[in-house]
């Protein structure tokens, strides 16, 4: 379904004249290109990434895109900084509504309670049942650390 959604996008932006879209769309597409051939190195000819890997890789875009701002506007480079949150924006349109920190707290405790984790040896399991269910929708460099408080506390 994104990947339709990115051709769709990406021909509106032709059509627009959009020019930072639809450099920001071909980016997405080549890196979703790359990840799929290896994928089929792994799974065989006809493998593709799925929804939840490219909502993955379009988390990471964002992040590399935030470092890039910090640099650009330490070097005095602010046109470049600019270039980068305006391709936050547009890859943040394919992204669900992350979940707000009471929201993240709620989903972690659930997930602790279903899995039955009982300490800090359990983290990966729930760390990987997280990122199952709620793929794109957290930030899990800084979840690992409300997972890791709230285990702490069983």
């Amino acid at each position: 379904m994104l990947r339709e959604a990115f051709t769709e996008a990406l021909k509106r932006a032709l059509k627009e004249k959009d020019a930072p879209a639809v450099s920001t769309l071909r980016l997405i597409l080549a890196a979703l290109k790359d990840r799929d051939i290896a994928a089929r190195g792994r799974a065989g000819p006809d493998a593709t990434i799925g929804d939840d890997d490219v909502l993955a890789m379009l988390q990471t875009m964002v992040k590399q895109r935030r470092e890039s701002i910090g640099l650009y506007e330490q070097g005095g480079r602010l046109e470049l900084a600019d270039r980068e949150r305006r391709e936050i924006e547009i890859i943040q349109h394919f992204l669900p509504e992350p979940l707000d920190d009471r929201q993240v707290k709620a989903a972690v405790a659930e997930t602790i309670a279903r899995i039955a984790a009982a300490g800090l040896r359990d983290m990966g399991k729930v760390m990987a049942q997280l990122r199952a269910d709620y793929a794109g929708r957290m930030d899990f460099a800084g979840v690992s650390a409300i997972v890791k408080t709230a285990l702490d506390a069983r």
